[in-house]
């Protein structure tokens, strides 16, 4: 026994200066082309065929790989799995497990009869001495294993367009929505992703929206017509996204709307703060790194960047750029040679330009608190398709209110109260968000919810008025300044002139202003 230990001792000892031997006078390109000949050579006798699919596709993310990934942790598939050691994840604040292949584990599936085998191949990445983003320590990819006698014309394409729209259901009725926002300075992760994502859990419904159930009804309609038209936008040759503008006071719903539009539709969102992005190249990698059948956010646009009206005559025209033809600020970094900084045309190409098409199934959202603010060129059809004005709290508003945080019917309520809600919610002015804060801190006591609510409302409802009475007067007293001061500057500047000229020129001039005030 001892003698045979020596000996296998002896033997790895020859072996491994062979192999030294064998590195150092063959060189790394001649011991290559030796293994792929001997690989041709295994691949001409083998009965199979071997499809590789990697994470990484050059500088993008395979959205295959995801796909399979996917489509091999559903519980189907790992029903049939020949292994028995599998991956076990869940996300970060996630309710959902997931499991998969372990890594270099084997996975058995079967399509229309013919049996493949999946391979999760992980190795180390070799490493680089330059890179233009952060590369991920591993080279992951799957490997998937054909029998030659099963190779039949569209099996492959058909096995992979299964997989494709397998995971697509199950991403969307398994998995939890996604919040996405992009980060600081454009800073990738080591995936390469420009998009942080935490799991998206806002229980805002259209049922529980303050809003009047015709308009609701509407809107649904039309998210339901834009989900279902792949066919109609294609054969009339547009680009499969749609815009919505939300617009009105602040506390109105506009972000539990966004949200009640993605758990609708089962979309991602991707919250893009335009204070973070710093040019329009940069702007294209973000719409590059979105997914389809998610909703682009930018909110409370008119304060992130300087877009307002062009129309408008302000110190800051010069620094909103519209294309070539806009104005031109003195130093503007894209016209002097440096780099370039984000221009209200990078916007508006994000929206509806060539780089608006890399992607299918996207809504835009935009908010903002003042619409007159906001550039003509943003508010056309094709950018934002559909304005949705959210208004003060209405009564049909109310009741959903009331339903939602006291659990209480409009039945359930005095007709005589429920009048009085109704006379005074439209005059009061009061948004949703004030509306709610009243019944939760109440919500306990239904009666006495409902009676300070309409207290506030007729208090509200006093003061409006206070206040309208208040601006009259002002206005009056200024037309009566006017009025006064018309007839001396008009004297004085007349020679010879009678009094029917002077009476003829105020009239004038009081429409002016009339006009002037309008604008």
């Amino acid at each position: 026994m001892k003698e045979l230990w020596t000996t296998m001792a002896s033997l790895m000892g020859v072996l491994a200066f062979a192999q030294t031997l064998l590195h150092t006078v063959i060189p790394p390109e001649l011991r290559f082309a030796v293994l792929k000949l001997f690989q041709r050579l295994f691949n001409c006798f083998s009965s199979y065929c071997y499809y590789e699919i990697t994470e990484i596709d050059g500088v993008n993310t395979n959205e295959l790989y995801n796909a399979v990934q996917l489509y091999l942790s559903s519980s189907a598939s790992a029903a049939g799995a020949t292994s028995d050691r599998l991956s076990l994840t869940r996300g970060l604040n996630s309710s959902v497990i997931t499991f998969g292949l372990a890594n270099n584990d084997r996975l058995s599936d079967v399509f229309n009869g013919v049996s493949v085998v999946w391979e999760h191949i992980v190795t180390p990445r070799q490493s680089q001495t330059f890179s233009w983003r952060p590369l991920p320590e591993e080279k992951r990819g799957f490997t998937l294993r054909i029998n030659r006698r099963d190779k039949q014309p569209g099996v492959l394409e058909n096995y992979l367009d299964f997989i494709t729209q397998k995971a697509d259901e199950i991403k969307r009725k398994n998995q939890d929505r996604l919040l996405y926002t992009n980060s600081r300075g454009g800073c990738l992760d080591s995936r390469g992703h420009p998009w942080e994502s935490v799991p998206f859990k806002h229980p805002s419904t259209f049922e529980t929206l303050a809003m009047d159930p015709v308009k609701k009804a509407e809107i649904m309609s039309d998210l339901r017509d834009f989900a279902d038209g792949q066919a109609f936008y294609k054969r009339t040759g547009r680009a499969w996204k749609r815009g919505y503008l939300l617009y009105g006071p602040p506390g109105t719903g506009k972000s539990s709307m966004i949200a009640a539009m993605a758990n609708y539709l089962g979309y991602d969102i991707y919250d893009l703060e335009l204070t973070e992005v710093n040019t329009n190249s940069e702007l294209r990698k973000l719409l590059m790194k979105t997914s389809s059948k998610s909703i682009i956010v930018i909110e409370d646009i008119d304060c992130s960047i300087n877009l307002t009206n062009r129309n408008k005559n302000n110190t800051n025209v010069s620094d909103m750029r519209s294309g070539p033809s806009g104005p031109v600020a003195p130093g503007d970094p894209e016209h002097n040679g440096s780099n370039n900084s984000m221009t209200l045309s990078g916007l508006l190409n994000f929206t509806d330009g060539l780089w608006s098409c890399c992607g299918s199934e996207r809504i835009f959202v935009f908010t903002t608190n003042h619409i007159e603010k906001l550039d003509p060129a943003l508010l056309r059809s094709g950018r934002m398709d559909m304005h949705i004005f959210m208004s003060y709290c209405s009564f049909p508003s109310l009741k959903i209110l009331l339903k939602n945080y006291l659990g209480c019917d409009a039945d359930d309520i005095g007709k005589e109260v429920l009048g009085d809600l109704a006379a005074v919610i439209d005059e009061a002015e009061m948004t949703p968000a004030d509306v709610s804060e009243v019944l939760i801190k109440n919500r306990r006591d239904n009666d006495r919810a409902v009676k300070e609510l309409l207290a506030l409302l007729k208090k509200k409802m006093v003061d409006r008025r206070l206040r309208t009475v208040g601006e009259m007067e002002e206005v009056a007293e200024e037309e009566e300044k006017r009025a006064l001061d018309s007839p001396k500057e008009v004297g004085g500047a007349a020679t010879g002139g009678g009094g029917d000229d002077v009476e003829v020129d105020y009239k004038i001039g009081g429409e002016d202003e009339e006009d002037n005030g309008i604008i």
